[in-house]
């Protein structure tokens, strides 16, 4: 082979694969804890528009329960849920579950744990009840009835669409022990953790307040006054939460309307009887000839008698007797706050009368001490005249005791003078 032959260096090999990036969330996309009404609980991603439909919530409630923003404490209470935003408890309760958000905070882990065990807990035994009486469900069809009684069951067609009637357990009862519905044993859960934080709170403040206002009342200094100073700082944090707490607790039990709200089991079988009954009147009142004709308007009437039933008045005593035992113990929790900001006054007061005290001896002491000055002056005043170049006829005296005389005197002479200006002080109230 004649000519050169080029070198042709091998192929270069492949990068290798880059690793796959991290997936983002969508916007608005958080980790909500859902509980259930038997107490169990799994973590969804769900975005912010998926919450409103599931709950029917308005964005700006969503906004309440931003980790981010910086909302007082508040309960409202919505067509299909209830927000709640006490403390650490950022929550959505609706009829038939939890949904708990920020539940990776550490803090908020003895509320879940508390709620999933009072859960589990009161279905096991109301499944054990059922095992030995059973009710049993008869369709009726009147409307005037209570909803909830046990003489008297209404079969209806569950919300989410499946087959077969309610369940009966889910209805709170009247003539037997009452039983509270799903949305307010989570409502109480939410309550009592959140009085249990704030009273841990308290003893915790209370047990370091005391003792470090009675050390400084017995000694002032700058280390005991800092203390008293960062918790008087804590205690005016702490007080404003608990006062927030209280006075939502008030607002929901002087208004009837919002704590109406709050029945969402009942409006939800109130909803579907009422349903139930319209569709019967149709089939009764409506001629099937002119059923063509009044379509339209026999649908929007049944429509407005559906909208017009969402301002029913439940009976709001079990809720209220819930809130009020709530508002009874955060007001504990608030007197106790209050005795421990007047004990930090009657202290700060002790502190200003001693400080007052300090500081009206030491002007007498400057008063003693100035009149003292302002009278030996005066002796200074006689020895300066002798010093100087003047011929007297006291110079001139041999073996004479003039000289100790003069000086004797004038000594003598302002310790007098400085004997009647004390007492005159003290006879005017200048010095005590």
């Amino acid at each position: 082979m004649t000519g050169l032959e080029l070198y042709t260096a091998p192929p270069a090999p492949p990068p290798p694969p880059l690793p796959p990036a991290p997936r983002r969330k969508g916007a608005g996309i958080r980790a909500w804890l859902v509980v259930s009404e038997s107490g169990q609980s799994h973590l969804e991603e769900v975005g912010k528009h998926s919450i409103m439909r599931r709950t029917g919530l308005p964005a700006r409630d969503l906004r309440i329960l931003d980790p981010a923003l910086s909302y007082p404490s508040t309960i409202l209470g919505r067509e299909r849920a209830i927000v709640v935003n006490l403390e650490h408890i950022k929550a959505i309760i609706t009829a038939t579950e939890v949904l708990v958000l920020n539940s990776q905070n550490p803090a908020v882990a003895p509320f879940v744990g508390d709620l999933e065990s009072r859960l589990a807990n009161f279905n096991a035994a109301h499944l054990g009840m059922d095992a030995d009486d059973s009710p049993t469900i008869s369709a009726s069809h009147n409307s005037s009835q209570q909803p909830y009684d046990n003489a008297k069951r209404t079969e209806v067609i569950p919300i989410d669409g499946s087959d077969g009637p309610l369940r009966t357990e889910d209805m709170p009862k009247v003539d037997g022990p009452k039983v509270l519905p799903f949305e307010f044993k989570a409502l109480e859960a939410c309550l009592e953790s959140t009085c249990r934080c704030l009273e841990s709170e308290t003893s915790t403040l209370e047990q370091e307040a005391y003792p470090a206002l009675d050390e400084l009342t017995s000694k002032i200094s700058t280390l005991n006054l800092q203390r008293v100073r960062h918790i008087k700082n804590r205690l005016v944090a702490l007080s404003g939460r608990v006062q927030k707490v209280r006075d939502e607790l008030e607002n929901l039990l002087d208004d009837d309307m919002d704590m109406a709200e709050m029945y969402l089991t009942e409006k939800i079988f109130r909803q579907q009887s009422e349903e139930i009954v319209s569709k019967d009147e149709l089939d009764k009142d409506i001629d099937p000839l002119e059923f063509d004709n009044e379509s339209y308007e026999d649908s929007g009437s049944n429509k407005s008698s559906i909208g017009n039933f969402t301002g029913f008045k439940p009976n709001i005593e079990d809720l209220e007797m819930l809130l009020e035992a709530y508002f009874v113990q955060i007001e504990g929790t608030l007197n106790k706050l209050s005795t421990m900001r007047d004990y930090v006054d009657d202290t700060e007061d002790y502190i200003n009368i001693m400080l007052d005290d300090k500081q009206n001896q030491l002007l007498q002491m400057g008063v003693v001490l100035s009149t003292a000055t302002l009278l030996f002056s005066a002796g200074i005043v006689v020895v300066g005249l002798f010093g100087m170049n003047i011929k007297i006829s006291l110079f001139k005296t041999e073996g004479s005791t003039a000289f100790w005389e003069t000086t004797i005197g004038t000594l003598g002479g302002c310790l007098v003078l400085y004997v009647i200006a004390i007492h005159l002080g003290k006879k005017r109230g200048l010095i005590g």
